[in-house]
């Protein structure tokens, strides 16, 4: 049996605790081992390479060299890194090795939470988004700055929300990637603000796939 890794925690808007709990579910449906933890002290106890799968779900917050050098490590020796929204794509501004790693960095959403907007599958025939069409969200549309040597499998369309960024025109946004760190797989998507939108049958089949994909 696989085993994954789950730390929750980090700014209390993004529901961490409940959202962990439905990354957890699953998970199990996928026959892994879960083990979901609270404190980034894990990091420095466990040893990281014993999961085929690590989710960080903690946006924001500071974390130790301590910490963070071994999950850096860990992916880079072939352990998984899968995670949505913020919880992967917000966690620790300040270290720019983890971002690195990640393949990029929120930075906006304009308009807040309900606008609506489109996600774009692009990678049809893809194991990832297979049978996959384009959706609708209300919720935030992640603006990120984003690393050129990701592979998009699913974009959205800027400018949706009033702001002065549309003076730039039409860009399309990642909003699912992957990457390789190492001989790691990593797997982001920008959507998931909350877990009601966690739940939404598309998201929750996009988080499935990228687990299995990212896994060791």
């Amino acid at each position: 049996m696989k085993r994954a890794l789950i730390f929750q925690g980090g700014w209390d808007g993004h529901e961490p605790k409940e959202v962990a709990s439905i990354l957890a579910g699953i998970l199990k449906e996928e026959d892994f081992h879960v083990k979901v933890t609270n404190t980034l002290t894990t990091l420095e106890e466990d040893d990281l390479n014993t999961y085929d799968l690590i989710v960080p779900n903690w946006t924001q917050g500071t974390i130790t060299q301590e910490q963070l050098q071994p999950l850096i490590n860990a992916i880079a020796n072939g352990t998984g890194l899968a995670g949505l929204h913020g919880g992967l794509g917000d966690s620790f501004r300040w270290e720019t090795e983890y971002q690195f790693m990640v393949g990029g960095q929120w930075v906006a959403h304009p308009g807040n939470d309900g606008v609506t907007y489109q996600v774009h599958i692009l990678d049809s025939d893809h194991p990832l988004t297979e049978g996959m069409e384009n959706f609708t969200v209300v919720s935030e549309q992640y603006y990120m700055h984003v690393d050129p040597a990701v592979h998009v499998h699913a974009t959205t369309r800027f400018p949706v929300a009033e702001g002065a960024h549309q003076t730039n025109g039409e860009v399309d946004m990642p909003v699912v990637w992957t990457k390789k760190w190492g001989k790691g797989k990593v797997y982001y998507c920008s959507l998931g603000h909350v877990a009601e939108i966690v739940r939404m049958p598309e998201v929750m089949n996009l988080m499935r796939k990228g687990f299995v994909w990212a896994s060791r």
